[in-house]
């Protein structure tokens, strides 16, 4: 082979490699509802204080302690069993470029519709972050399997894309947020920052995050602003957890997500404009979900050293996805 053969089959190979890195940056596959899901993490169930756990051990919300409820209903009231479970009921996209929907297995181009841009590890003077465009979706799984557990606890709504921030010109920009979330300008300071040690430490130790400390990730950073900014990017996992969790909370000051694990919530879902943390767990699906292990579906705020290994590629430009599995107490007939 001559020199310039070699030379012109080098260039060849650096452009298929180019185009491969540029087709795998979005790595959307449909999510799996059978072999990428985290079925243990349904547990622990209760019925009143009586409590059932199987495979790791996970912590709990407080549950009722009497076992029988009474709802409101007319001409009757309705008596039944108080019921405590976790549930697969949300599914967020976190991407490094507009539309790709890497649960659902597509990628979209937006066009002159899509706002903002991404960048994977933006570095500015000493700061080191990142930005992300996220999707919110309303996931009942366990309704749409038809189990048998549906007819305890029914989830009403049906499978749906809720939210896009392609279309959202305030999730790119920290001073428009202010607008949904003002109350982020008191938590501008080190004193509320240093605070998020406690709450990494106590999602770290096999206990539930600290909802007194609302504006905590745990170990992830802070949740303002709310936008799709990780203001620490020390890899992608990391980054996208708390982007995935500055989503939730502001899917809950759109009163777009309710509280759902109290002793208030038995008949019917509460409005929760601050996010009630303790009531969720993170389970990673894109590019590779967890599906077994203690952290499989981690508490927010628990560091993520405990489940990010072997969770991400070695190349720039990858998109991430996860479950949001919510404690949910009802009174079931």
């Amino acid at each position: 082979m001559t020199y310039i053969s070699r030379i012109i089959l080098g260039a060849f190979a650096a452009l298929l490699l180019s185009v491969s890195v540029a087709n795998a940056k979005c790595n959307a596959r449909f999510l799996n509802p059978i072999t990428e899901v985290c079925w243990d993490c349904i547990f622990p169930i209760s019925v009143g204080a009586l409590t059932m756990n199987l495979g790791a051990s996970r912590p709990d919300t407080n549950n009722p302690n009497f076992p029988l409820c009474v709802c409101p209903a007319f001409p009757i009231p309705r008596i039944g069993l108080s019921i405590g479970i976790w549930e697969p009921a949300r599914l967020v996209d976190v991407s490094n470029e507009t539309g790709c929907f890497s649960n659902l297995g597509f990628d979209v181009d937006f066009g002159l519709f899509s706002r903002g841009r991404t960048s994977v590890n933006a570095s500015n003077g000493s700061d080191n972050g990142s930005k992300w465009h996220a999707h919110y979706y309303y996931y009942p799984l366990i309704s749409m399997l038809g189990t048998t557990i549906d007819a305890l606890c029914l989830e009403t709504t049906a499978f749906d894309l809720a939210w896009m921030s392609e279309l959202d010109p305030l999730w790119m920009d920290a001073e428009l947020s202010t607008l949904l979330n003002p109350e982020g300008l008191l938590f501008a300071n080190p004193i509320a920052q240093g605070a998020c040690a406690a709450d990494c430490a106590v999602a770290s130790s096999g206990n539930l995050p600290l909802d007194e400390l609302f504006w905590c990730d745990g170990c992830s950073g802070s949740l303002y602003p709310v936008t799709g900014d990780a203001n620490n990017h020390t890899g992608g996992v990391q980054a996208t957890s708390v982007v995935s969790a500055k989503l939730l909370a502001r899917m809950h000051r759109m009163l777009l997500a309710q509280r759902t694990a109290s002793s208030t919530s038995l008949c019917t879902p509460q409005l929760a404009p601050i996010i009630p943390k303790s009531q969720y767990r993170r389970q990673i699906t894109r590019p590779f979900p967890s599906t077994s292990g203690r952290y499989a579906c981690a508490p927010i705020g628990a560091t993520t050293q405990f489940y990010d290994r072997y969770k991400e590629t070695p190349y720039v430009g990858e998109s991430f996805g996860y479950l949001f599995w919510r404690k949910r107490n009802c009174c079931a007939l």
